[in-house]
């Protein structure tokens, strides 16, 4: 019975996108406000089991904020939650009349995006909606396909996101009264990447950021869920005037471990040229080194004549054009899994993905011209020492007059066609350089490698590019040794 109950539980919390916050990052949340009003209206949506809340009540009852009242307003979908919820709200119910503060609160048994999109199209209308003077949050992590109900009751009061934590944090800063605070934890992809973007202009427009915390760990903050993403958690403040400085903080996310701090300029954390409105987060020293070396470049991949794409080749929908093996009239077809030290190598007939495509009327669309590549992976395994993983595709190594790229690479062409030879080894040692890992780290938290991040970088001229790829004596060369390479030329250029 207990490993049915367990099984289903976890079937749930997929289903909901549920990962519930452990009583220390609660508390560590709760730590983040700054001060409240002496009547603080709270919003705790997505509430679980309660934590978030009782974090918060604790801290208030604990501090010498002022504080008179607390009313908390509580939404969760979950049945299964109800009981401990309530349980937690009558704890807080008993610490706030042991520090002589009123506590009342409300649990709506609801769906927060389809109760709370409704609400606020009432407002359109002229009714009014809930504010709230603080929100703490942990939202469910889940993607939304663009025929779901969530996404319909998103889009009817101007929200466009792609998941649910995103949807959420959305209409949380839409129910805050003008100075009003949020703390959130969520996924870090919010970060960057086009998905995002609307979410990142919507957020930034409205509200002011003033820290964010990272974990050192990936699976610090949920250790027991088997998380891949970074988690960050945020402070922020409802207003359309973003600060000066935004404090940046880190921690191991062990019991008791020790958080740094580090002042850094709004200007630093979101780059006022950046139309993709990027969110770095400089982490360690070395982030802030990779920061300053990138500062020191300004071209742009459309400015060197190369293109980024993603792969062509999404091999589902070509399913009956794959083959394991090459045979006669079909061309190669890479996968990450064809990298091998710098290089394709191909066929690999170990391999459990296809090595070769039919080139006919049907698949020649989703086809290259064979040439000089630069290959990078869209994705990347949390064990993999650098997050941008770059390999040459060299037609003197595989003869073919026609290639597939798979929807999991990206590649770098001019125009459709290759990439003159010392210009793509060039690109080779400059993206396989720690200094653009780490700077790559800034805005990342998780192994996905956009065409988006790829153009929103800054590269060397096509001179020192051109220089570097001359001077590569081979693509397998020692991490070490293809960063003096990198510091040499990029020092030679300025």
């Amino acid at each position: 019975m207990k490993i049915e109950t367990a099984e289903r539980a976890k079937s749930r919390q997929a289903e909901l996108g549920q990962f519930l916050t452990s009583p220390r990052v609660a508390e560590f949340m709760a730590s983040m406000f700054g001060p409240v009003p002496p009547v603080v209206r709270l919003l705790d949506a997505g509430a679980g089991a309660g934590a978030l809340t009782t974090a918060l009540v604790k801290r208030l009852c604990a501090g010498d904020d002022g504080v008179r009242r607390i009313e908390a307003t509580l939404h969760e979908v979950d049945p299964d939650m109800l009981d401990a919820l309530f349980a937690a709200m009558h704890e807080c119910e008993r610490l706030c009349a042991e520090a002589d503060i009123q506590f009342a609160f409300t649990v709506h048994a609801d769906d927060f995006i389809q109760e709370m999109s409704a609400r606020l199209s009432d407002e359109l209308l002229g009714m009014t909606s809930p504010a709230f003077d603080v929100a703490i949050a942990n939202p469910p992590y889940r993607k939304i396909s663009t025929d779901s109900a969530e996404r319909r009751a998103l889009h009817s009061v101007g929200i466009e996101t792609s998941n649910l934590y995103t949807g959420f944090i959305a209409l949380i800063q839409r129910m805050l009264v003008p100075g009003g605070q949020i703390v959130g934890i969520t996924p870090r992809s919010f970060c960057n990447g086009p998905y995002f973007r609307p979410f990142r202009e919507d957020f930034l427009s409205q509200m002011e950021l003033c820290r964010l915390h990272v974990f050192e760990s990936r699976q610090a903050a949920f250790r027991a869920d088997a998380v891949l993403q970074e988690n960050v958690i945020f402070h922020a403040v409802k207003g359309r005037n973003q600060p000066e400085k935004v404090t940046i903080s880190t921690s191991s996310g062990e019991e008791g471990d020790f958080v740094t701090k580090a002042v850094h300029s709004f200007a630093e954390i979101v780059h006022p040229r950046d139309v993709e409105h990027f969110i770095h987060i400089p982490s360690t020293v070395s982030h802030v080194t990779a920061k300053a070396t990138m500062d020191g470049l300004s071209c742009s991949l459309a400015s060197l004549g190369v293109t980024v794409s993603t792969g062509r080749v999404v091999d589902f929908r070509l399913k009956s054009a794959l083959r394991m093996a090459p045979e006669r009239g079909t061309v190669p077809l890479l996968y990450p899994c064809h990298f091998n030290g710098g290089t394709v190598h191909w066929p690999k007939p170990e391999a459990r993905k296809p090595n070769a495509i039919l080139a006919n009327d049907e698949t020649r669309p989703w086809l290259v011209p064979s040439g000089i590549y630069l290959l990078t992976k869209r994705f990347t395994s949390k064990e993999e020492r650098r997050r941008l993983v770059a390999c040459l595709f060299d037609p003197a190594q595989v003869k073919a007059e026609w290639v597939g790229f798979e929807n999991h690479l990206n590649y770098f062409h001019s125009d459709g066609h290759g990439l003159e030879r010392n210009l793509a080894l060039g690109l080779f040692a400059f993206l396989n350089s720690t200094v653009v890992d780490q700077y790559f780290r800034r805005f990342s938290g998780h192994t996905q490698v956009n065409a988006t991040d790829l153009r929103a970088l800054a590269y060397p001229d096509h001179d020192t590019l051109q220089a570097m790829g001359r001077d590569l004596n081979a693509p397998d060369l020692a991490q070490d040794k293809l960063d003096q390479l990198v510091a040499q030329h990029l020092h030679a250029s300025r």
